[in-house]
């Protein structure tokens, strides 16, 4: 049986807005799945926390997270393109990729799902370092794809800080 990384060179190359498009849809549906942890704790337990003075009203984050979601798709996207001219870059991006991916899932598991802040803050520290090391990972197979995930780093180290507001406070 060919390996995962095999069977997606073997996508079709040759219809980039399909595979843009389903690339995006496919980090959209995963990256939203950490709503579900969020869900759980939103209004039974961090509508009770005492909030930082930077903390955004809720609605910021329903825009925001779906916008790095699509740019992270993009990118993704962008290093699966030179998959056949670079495989070995291709390979480690993707993997770099699903590590911080992970993360980013966890995270919302940790600090919504088991209400540890705490934990949560180590959880985005570590999500943060696999974001640097994706970007890193990224810019050897395509520039572009690294400069997509830059607004995304951006946005986990103010959400670090908020965490971090959060342990201080709470």
């Amino acid at each position: 049986m060919p390996s995962l990384s095999t069977r997606l060179g073997e996508l079709p190359h040759d219809r980039p807005l399909v595979t843009l498009v389903g690339a995006i849809i496919v980090v959209e549906l995963l990256g939203g799945s950490g709503s579900l942890f969020t869900a759980q704790g939103l209004t039974t337990w961090y509508d009770t926390l005492q909030q930082p003075t930077l903390s955004p009203p809720g609605w910021v984050f329903g825009v925001v997270w779906p916008l790095l979601f699509a740019l992270m798709g993009t990118a993704l996207w962008l290093v699966w393109r030179q998959a056949p001219a670079n495989p070995w870059a291709a390979r480690r991006a993707g993997l770099a990729f699903g590590l911080q991916f992970g993360f980013n899932i966890g995270w919302s598991a940790v600090f919504f799902g088991l209400r540890a802040i705490g934990w949560g803050l180590a959880v985005i520290g570590g999500l943060w370092l696999l974001i640097l090391v994706t970007i890193i990972a990224f810019d050897r197979a395509d520039r572009r794809a690294a400069v997509l995930l830059v607004p995304y780093l951006a946005w986990v180290t103010f959400a670090a800080f908020l965490n971090y507001q959060f342990w201080m406070l709470n």
